[in-house]
């Protein structure tokens, strides 16, 4: 990603609606599907800054990796302890059987051979283990944000199944997220390309209008898992081996 994105993400992971809701979506999604242990343990992979991690702490113990220096140093120290550097699509050096859930959200993404990089994943896990994914889906909604963010493609459910199942895995509870303020986000997208103002900024909004996206976003901690999502901006699922 561009130094850029990293630097927005430490200004504003703590307070934007995306983030933070984001979160609580998440955190729900694994308590009903996850069926972690109680010891479990965790490994973020591509973590940024950080701002997941108390999160993923609420369900065990967790290690993480980020290989951006600077991102990396604000995530060890909200870890309490050193994040890695393992790059993917190899991670070398990271415990193979280890790791009870690995998470990589937004993250698959950027790496031009996904299904080496899930297959590496897999090798991490142990028997019974899960890997939780989250990806930005349509190619249409493709931007300017993608490109600053390096993103190699964004998925269809079919293009991220095909990649699941191509590194040895099953997909489980696949769903679109980030659905209930889908049409806002198509409509910015289409309407950048249109005029050419195409823009990169994901600085958060104004702050009634950052609640407001807040408390509609967090309403899908109720939904996600439980209730058909026809269509969003992301897609969520846990894989797990085949």
């Amino acid at each position: 990603m561009d130094r850029r994105v990293y630097d927005r993400m430490a200004e504003h992971d703590s307070t934007h609606w995306w983030y933070r809701a984001r979160r609580d979506v998440l955190a729900d999604f694994l308590t009903r599907e996850a069926r972690l242990p109680a010891d479990a343990r965790i490994l973020e992979i591509g973590c940024g800054t950080g701002h997941n991690l108390p999160m993923l702490a609420q369900f065990g113990d967790v290690d993480a990796i980020e290989i951006d220096p600077a991102a990396r140093a604000i995530a060890s120290e909200r870890l309490g302890r050193p994040v890695g550097a393992a790059p993917l699509p190899e991670l070398p050096g990271v415990e193979r059987g280890a790791y009870d859930l690995v998470a990589v959200l937004d993250v698959v993404e950027h790496i031009e051979d996904d299904v080496a990089a899930l297959a590496a994943m897999r090798a991490c896990l142990k028997p019974g283990g899960k890997i939780l994914i989250a990806v930005p889906a349509h190619q249409w909604m493709w931007s300017a944000h993608d490109v600053v963010n390096h993103h190699h493609r964004r998925y269809s459910k079919p293009t991220l199944v095909r990649a699941i199942r191509a590194a040895g895995l099953k997909e489980r509870g696949l769903t679109y997220f980030n659905s209930l303020l889908f049409p806002l986000a198509a409509a910015a997208r289409v309407a950048g390309r249109l005029t050419g103002r195409d823009d990169s900024d994901d600085s958060p909004p104004a702050a009634p209008l950052n609640a407001l996206f807040e408390r509609v976003f967090r309403v899908e901690r109720h939904l996600v898992g439980r209730v058909p999502m026809p269509i969003g901006v992301s897609i969520l699922t846990l894989a797990e081996p085949a």
